[in-house]
């Protein structure tokens, strides 16, 4: 199976009740294709320290930040099922993506002894445990929600993805265990991203712009962090 291993874009995010969404799809419907997976379930386990310091630094937006997480596309059911272990850093608002794949029984292994073995680049796996054990980092939060994904037909480099039914949790932090989760949101708000490492056309800004869809700083981590975290300790006084 061949997947990306690198990534270099800006990722711009919007927030949309149901019904923007279905206007913009109404307006874009004839400029846009469905991915090659159009329709997936991601499933996040985001690594942080026992403190949460990169959760807590993700939501101070300083220039640079870095995240690891093990990313699932869809609840992985056999051995050869593919797992990806993701470092990413946002630099001066471009996000660079590096990632080395897992099969089922190697993902197992990871969790049980904390080795992390890749048939992928030696070089992002090192990467990736000299980050980890710097950190001191362990499985802190499972956050997930169902993608749609579409390219822009003109242009296939930029890509929008919209994230429905966001949703996560701090126990039984364990894919094998499906995508079970707290909502983040209370109705069907979405989460758009427009990705691309050149200039949204002209076009797509002004229908973005007539449905009054702006861009918004809004990290998934950062955010459920604030939710799950900081809330439930204040509630906890």
């Amino acid at each position: 199976m061949e997947y990306q291993k690198y990534f270099k874009r800006i990722e711009e995010k919007y927030i949309l009740d149901y019904y923007k969404y279905l206007e913009l799809m109404e307006k874009i419907e004839n400029k846009i294709s469905e991915d090659k997976y159009p329709n997936s379930k991601i499933l996040n386990i985001y690594y942080d320290t026992d403190s949460y310091n990169l959760a807590i630094n993700s939501i101070q937006k300083p220039v640079f930040k870095e995240k690891i997480r093990l990313r699932s596309y869809n609840v992985p059911k056999n051995d050869n099922d593919l797992i990806f272990l993701e470092i990413k850093r946002k630099y001066n608002g471009v996000t660079y993506k590096r990632r080395i794949s897992l099969n089922l029984l190697q993902y197992k292994e990871f969790l049980k002894t904390g080795k992390l073995q890749s048939d992928d680049s030696k070089q992002i796996t090192e990467e990736l445990r000299y980050t980890l054990n710097k950190y001191n980092l362990v499985p802190k939060i499972m956050i997930a929600y169902d993608r749609k994904s579409f390219y822009l037909k003109e242009n296939t480099n930029i890509r929008l993805t919209f994230d429905f039914n966001l949703r996560s949790r701090i126990d039984n932090l364990d894919f094998i265990l499906a995508d079970a989760g707290k909502s983040f949101f209370n109705d069907k708000k979405c989460i758009l991203e427009i990705k691309s490492c050149e200039n949204m056309p002209i076009w797509l800004v002004k229908i973005l712009n007539s449905l009054k869809v702006y861009p918004v700083s809004f990290s998934k981590y950062g955010e459920i962090y604030k939710e799950m975290i900081i809330k439930n300790s204040k509630k906890g006084r």
